[in-house]
């Protein structure tokens, strides 16, 4: 039997789960080859994951995505890379039934990127494409004999099906353009790093937490489990020995119902299962069982060393002395994390600002969302919504703030009542009914500087002050339905102010409002920048936090700072001239809120929330940079 040597790896997604035992065991093994990884850190890929190759000689990271044909062109030829283990892939079943396109990007896109750059560079001589054994689709529970590799593809999920579309290109390309290629389709894998969607360290971080066990359906699905470093030497073997144009099942024949995975898993934390586990809602489909012939990795000279109860003994003491290696997973330990988004926006222009920005932020994190479809003032639209989509979470962007301005409110008072109080009242109180935390993007437009609060004493509102500004009828109605909202303990309250984003096209941007006006007030002001805070209100939710929250970063910022960072950052051309406000007041129907809110109860929770002035540059200016 041949034996093929590499000489400089790329490995794809190495910072995840599978792929960095891989890499480890690769550096750690065989310190004449050069391991270059290319991963770009989403939420399921942690640096830590390889800490143990991060001071080797023969090691490289490089953070980029594998759907950028430039960046992989580029690595390949610089590197001189020959072989490719892509492991790099979406892979959370549950995410893909309400994320689909982004599976498709990912896991079809970008493995036709990696083929063709070894197409047009013409150098590799191993490409090994890491697939499944959910392309199979459901075993027949009775069956005695396993898939192997040339049984058809049957996948009943996106994800899968994605993966199997990915295994097309791959053998396509090997038989086009005589790529060398190798694939494997894999069982499931547990053991130290993963991160706790998936079932074994979800299940272990929840009895750590001595909370109940979701299981979906009624836990008789089949899966089978291999321990991590048995799948890295699996792939140790495939790279060595494994033959060009083949398949291998890396597989057990050892399976095991979910439910026994749950019993198992509470008896090592000494609880009792019949208290611990709970039943929750079946996914859109789960497979009943997914069961492999290995006969032909074992031919090659690999097995299986790790027994149940020793590997589930050794992930259980890892997660147990590395509780934090994911930071806060609340999110990922929901059965089915899922939100509704009231996006705002309807009377004018469909979703709005805030609600579509809130919808890339969950496609990015890979949760599960929709938009309603209902008016907030009308209750039977909303239970519609509530009774279709089943959220777990509701988000409510929605709300009348004018167009160009708040002025428009002065004239349409009625509008901005039916929409800004009796819809917002209305939704907290169908949410309510139905157990769900609604989180409500409110303003901090309802205070103004005074003599408990004086400009530039750095004295901020707090969540406790009442409102004190009435000159606007739109901060009328804002103050009056979050004093009401305060009698609903399912609500969040979150007032933003002056919001800016790094989308300096906008002209919902207050930096894009006041480049464009002739003239500024020169005054300091809280403000929220929402690159930095809206994934943080998503992790609100997560974290079940209710009440009122100023939701801005820490300190203020005064128009004129903000402009001369526009100037050095944007245009060096830029000019502008400041009014007073009793110059303004000549120009605009109703006054406006100048203030600065108390942020640290929101930095107690989220420490790491930088203050206004750091987080322009970070998030608004550096991205922009022009000068």
């Amino acid at each position: 039997m041949a034996t093929y040597t590499p000489k400089n790896i790329l490995i794809t997604g190495a910072a995840g789960f599978i792929a960095s035992h891989v890499c480890n065991r690769l550096i750690r093994n065989y310190p004449d080859y050069k391991i270059v990884v290319l991963d770009k850190l989403d939420y399921c890929s942690n640096l830590k994951n390889l800490l143990p190759s991060k001071s080797s000689p023969n090691f490289k990271f490089v953070k980029g995505d594998i759907g950028s044909a430039d960046l992989v062109n580029f690595l390949l030829i610089t590197e001189s890379i020959d072989t490719i283990m892509h492991f790099a892939a979406q892979t959370h079943v549950d995410n893909s039934f309400g994320n689909s396109f982004e599976f498709t990007k990912n896991n079809i896109y970008g493995t036709h990127v990696l083929l063709e750059a070894c197409k047009v560079t013409g150098q590799i001589r191993r490409f090994i494409h890491v697939s499944t054994d959910e392309v199979y689709g459901e075993t027949d529970e009775d069956a005695v004999v396993g898939n192997h590799e040339a049984s058809q593809l049957l996948p009943t999920n996106p994800y899968s099906a994605t993966k199997a579309g990915a295994e097309m290109l791959v053998m396509a390309y090997g038989r086009s353009y005589g790529l060398p290629v190798i694939t494997t389709r894999g069982n499931n894998v547990y053991g130290p790093n993963q991160f706790p969607e998936k079932l074994i360290p979800k299940f272990i971080l929840l009895a750590m937490q001595g909370k109940d066990l979701p299981i979906h359906g009624d836990g008789s699905n089949v899966r089978s489990y291999l321990y991590c470093e048995d799948v890295a030497e699996a792939f140790e073997v495939i790279l060595h020995k494994g033959e060009v144009g083949h398949v291998y099942n890396v597989g057990t024949k050892k399976e095991r119902r979910v439910i026994d995975v749950a019993k198992d898993i509470c008896n090592l934390f000494s609880k009792d299962p019949d208290k611990s586990i709970k039943f929750v809602e079946n996914r859109p489909f789960n497979d009943q069982r997914y069961f492999l012939d290995d006969q032909k990795l074992k031919i090659l000279g690999w097995s299986e060393h790790t027994a149940w109860e020793e590997g589930l003994r050794k992930t259980i003491e890892w997660y147990t002395q590395n509780p934090d290696w994911w930071g806060d997973v609340t999110g990922a330990l929901l059965p089915h994390p899922r939100m509704l988004m009231m996006p705002g926006g309807r009377h004018f222009d469909g979703t709005g600002w805030i609600g579509g920005l809130l919808g890339k932020l969950c496609e990015k994190q890979g949760i599960s969302f929709e938009y309603g479809k209902g008016r907030l003032e009308d209750r039977s639209s909303l239970l519609s919504d509530i009774q279709n989509i089943r959220p777990t979470h509701v988000f409510n962007a929605a709300g009348v703030t004018g167009r160009p301005n708040v002025d428009w409110c002065e004239s349409h008072k009625t509008e901005t009542i039916r929409t800004n109080v009796a819809g917002t009242l209305t939704l907290a109180d169908v949410c309510r009914e139905h157990n769900l935390l609604m989180v409500n993007f409110a303003t901090g437009c309802i205070f103004e500087y005074d003599a408990g609060h004086p400009e530039g004493s750095g004295i901020g509102f707090t969540e406790e002050d009442k409102p004190n500004f009435i000159g606007s009828f739109y901060s009328k109605t804002k103050a009056m339905v979050e004093e009401l909202l305060r009698e609903y303990d399912n609500v969040c309250t979150l007032r933003v102010r002056m919001p800016i984003s790094s989308d300096l096209s906008n002209p919902r941007n207050f930096i894009t409002k006041i480049s464009r006006y002739n003239k500024v007030v020169n005054i300091p002001n809280s403000m929220t920048i929402l690159d930095e805070l809206l994934p943080i209100s998503i992790e609100m939710a997560k974290r079940n936090l209710r009440g009122i929250w100023n939701f801005t970063n820490p300190g203020v910022v005064s128009h004129n700072e903000i402009l001369d960072m526009y100037k050095n950052y944007i245009d060096p051309n830029f000019t502008w001239v400041n009014f007073n406000l009793e110059e303004q007041a000549k120009v605009i129907v109703a006054p406006r809120s100048n203030n600065e809110l108390d942020a640290s109860k929101l930095k107690n929770e989220f420490p790491e929330l930088l203050p206004i002035k750091e987080s322009l540059i970070k998030y608004v200016f550096e991205p922009n940079k022009r000068t």
